[in-house]
């Protein structure tokens, strides 16, 4: 079994971002960088089915981005991923979604993967994109938002959220792309020794080019800090004073006049 999951490092979601000079993203200086949430399920999906499969299964963890994003990589190898694979990209931040999913499936194109796990959206951009255009570039099946994974000896049964709670179930053959929805699993804690065994790792390093990096078909533009709303306004008292302060609101907007009539 040849398992591959793709990560993807992101920002904390709680830092402040400032529009770079060019107004295409967001300037990366002063940010802590960590891995994707949904990827994080993706890497600890893998790493359960291998320990489900012993010594039959390998997992490779592949990332692409600049110099920073090693830290990341050897986190998936201290879970318990096999071997790490980075893709070197000083630009992979502003590269769109078409462009990381054909590097993606370059990678992945004639290593005989029958398992690809990836996050089902990264915590930055929101796209949700990535998977399933690798999947499609390299002609397999894929399920996205996967919430529950059983293994078979040349399938999987997944279950997959829908609109307004409802789920559905599949059984997909090998080989197969599954896009990993947080509340998927609980991911374990890396152990003191794995993280020391990972620093130690060597890893594959391979430029876009090698890749097969293709020309964007989308670009970001006029990237700005969400604008905050008005103050709210706190009414207090009991019901019927209450009541009088919102009439008294909504007539000062013209909404409903207080004395009745039509406006």
């Amino acid at each position: 079994m040849n398992i591959l999951v793709c990560i993807k490092q992101v920002p904390d979601m709680e830092g402040w971002f400032v529009p770079n000079d060019s107004g295409s993203w967001f300037e990366e200086g002063g940010h802590v960088w960590r891995m994707n949430e949904y990827d994080l399920c993706a890497v600890e999906e893998a790493v359960r089915l291998k320990d489900t499969l012993g010594g039959a299964a390998r997992v490779t963890v592949l990332s692409i981005g600049p110099s920073r994003v090693v830290e990341t990589i050897r986190k998936a190898l201290a879970m318990g991923c096999d071997h790490g694979v980075h893709i070197d990209d000083s630009s992979a931040p502003e590269r769109d979604s078409w462009q990381i999913a054909a590097m993606i499936a370059g990678f992945a194109a004639d290593r005989g993967f029958d398992l690809v796990f990836t996050g089902m959206q990264s915590e930055d951009r929101s796209s949700a994109q990535v998977g399933v255009l690798v999947a499609e570039r390299l002609g397999i099946a894929s399920a996205t938002g996967i919430t529950s994974l059983v293994w078979h000896d040349d399938s999987v049964t997944v279950e997959r959220e829908l609109e307004r709670g409802r789920r559905c179930q599949l059984r997909l053959k090998l080989p197969v792309l599954l896009t990993c929805q947080l509340g998927l699993n609980t991911p374990r804690y890396t152990t003191l020794p794995n993280i020391m065994k990972s620093k130690r790792a060597v890893l594959t390093v391979l430029r876009p080019e090698d890749s097969g990096i293709e020309a964007p078909r989308v670009s970001s533009s006029e990237f700005r800090p969400h604008e905050r709303n008005a103050a709210g306004i706190v009414l207090e008292g009991d019901a019927g004073t209450v009541a009088l302060q919102v009439l008294a609101l909504l007539d000062e907007r013209g909404i409903i006049p207080a004395q009745g009539g039509v406006r």
